[in-house]
């Protein structure tokens, strides 16, 4: 390895005077300390920049896809149903103060029945039974009674008043509550249960 290295000396002495040569080793060896000593501060902290050519491209048109609309199913909630009231209680007409009827029915329910008021009419006869049950003490005067504690009442006293007493009751409701037209069937119907009521209570047959 001398052998090389004084070959290498001795070329390069055959070149470049050796004084020289030590002196450009001493000023790299002073630029090298002292690039060392003041490191980063010599290095550009902006390095040029490469700009490129851009490549456009031509964006690829894609079809457009229309998908179906789909609705949402709108959601109904449902009111809960009204509960139906009850229908009032049918109360019985209060008996009027009326002169003694003539023979062969009442006065004002026949005269009602004539000029076609057939409600009236069925009303006015209802009101006479109630007054021959009271008449006969088969049941209590009150106000405010209605047509299923009239029966009741009466059914206590007589049994048998109980079938005519709840058909024309029935009648009744129909035309003054259900708002049933009236016609003289209902009519014939209610004189037929006033004179049955009556032969139950009295044993008379008089035709109302």
């Amino acid at each position: 390895m001398s052998r090389w290295w004084t070959e290498t000396v001795a070329a390069l002495g055959d070149v470049v005077p050796l004084p020289l040569v030590a002196l450009l080793l001493l000023a790299a060896a002073l630029l090298t300390a002292l690039a060392w000593h003041s490191f980063p501060a010599w290095v550009p902290r902006r390095l040029p920049r490469i700009r490129l050519p851009r490549l456009r491209l031509p964006r690829p048109r894609l079809p457009r896809l229309r998908l179906p609309r789909l609705r949402r199913p709108r959601m109904r909630l449902r009111r809960p149903a009204r509960r139906r009231r009850p229908d009032p209680p049918v109360r019985v007409p209060a008996p009027r103060a009326a002169p003694p009827a003539p023979v062969g029915g009442p006065a004002t329910a026949d005269r009602l029945a004539a000029e076609g008021r057939y409600a009236e009419a069925v009303r006015e006869r209802l009101r006479d039974m109630v007054r021959l049950l009271v008449t006969r003490q088969v049941v209590e005067p009150r106000a405010g009674l209605t047509v299923t504690e009239l029966t009741e009442a009466a059914a206590r006293t007589r049994p048998a008043v109980r079938p005519t007493l709840h058909a024309a009751g029935t009648i009744f409701s129909d035309l003054w509550y259900a708002q049933r037209p009236a016609t003289a069937g209902h009519d014939q119907r209610m004189r037929a249960l006033a004179a049955e009521l009556r032969r139950e209570l009295t044993g008379e047959e008089d035709a109302w």
